[in-house]
């Protein structure tokens, strides 16, 4: 317990996903749950959007946030939109950034759409 205390906020918080399409590769930070649907904005915690902001410098990869409704925010956008949110106790008590919903990029335009699958079918 006592080594974890004395972890950086880097180490703590390293994205959930790695994502490669061709030579384009992202990593990715899943955000479940963190969208209020009384006032239709994403929260992100602070330690977490320094932490990836540290890392994109180091290792030139793009981090994205990626929400239950498919919205799309960087880290970048998140400390350029967002608001300082206030600290609850409920959860963790950390201090969060606050983004509109309306400020997110579309999952489809950041990554890409899917290609239908026209094969056959292997299903007996």
């Amino acid at each position: 317990m006592r080594h974890q205390r004395t972890l950086t906020d880097a180490n703590r918080e390293t994205p959930g996903l790695i994502t490669a399409q061709g030579r384009r590769v992202a990593l990715i930070d899943c955000k479940s749950r963190m969208t209020s649907r009384a006032t239709q904005r994403h929260a992100v915690e602070r330690a977490a959007v320094n932490a990836h902001l540290q890392l994109v410098a180091w290792t030139l990869l793009p981090v994205y946030y990626v929400f239950d409704n498919l919205d799309v925010l960087t880290p970048y956008d998140v400390l350029m939109t967002g608001r300082g949110g206030p600290r609850t106790p409920a959860g963790s008590g950390s201090p969060y950034f606050l983004v509109p919903s309306n400020r997110s990029l579309s999952f489809d335009d950041t990554f890409g759409g899917v290609e239908p699958h026209h094969g056959v079918s292997t299903a007996a």
